[in-house]
């Protein structure tokens, strides 16, 4: 509990001297900005292309397949959504690798990991309709 205390206190002072010194380099008001338009494009990604990607889990469910792999970008699809709509620019870096191909599939293999120990555990179920 200490750790994750002390890894939101830093993650929040990171992002607030990078507020602050991003808003000193291009200005208060393109700041801002910045941050209402990648808040806007996290909620239009999560909008559109997460429930593409759900829609792209289901096909893959209705064809008998295992839906992993599209289990996993759909969830890395709407992660990197989400930290965009987020406000702050440490969460829009993290939500934009999450969203480009070529950085999502670094991130695949540990998404892979934590289901397979949450599955171990009982702690993730695919129901099937």
């Amino acid at each position: 509990m200490r750790k994750i205390f002390l890894g939101f206190i830093v993650y929040t002072l990171a992002e607030l001297t990078l507020l602050i010194v991003i808003g000193q380099n291009i200005g208060v008001l393109s700041t801002l900005l910045l941050i209402i338009a990648t808040s806007v494009i996290g909620i239009y990604v999560m909008k559109n292309k997460g429930m593409n990607s759900v829609q792209n889990v289901e096909n893959t469910l209705a064809r008998g397949e295992a839906p992993g792999a599209a289990l996993v970008d759909t969830f890395l699809t709407f992660g990197g959504g989400l930290l965009l709509a987020l406000p702050g620019f440490l969460t829009d870096v993290l939500g934009l690798f999450l969203l480009m191909p070529f950085s999502r599939k670094m991130f695949q293999p540990i998404v892979y990991y934590w289901m397979r120990k949450k599955m171990k555990k009982g702690q993730f179920i695919i129901v099937q309709r």
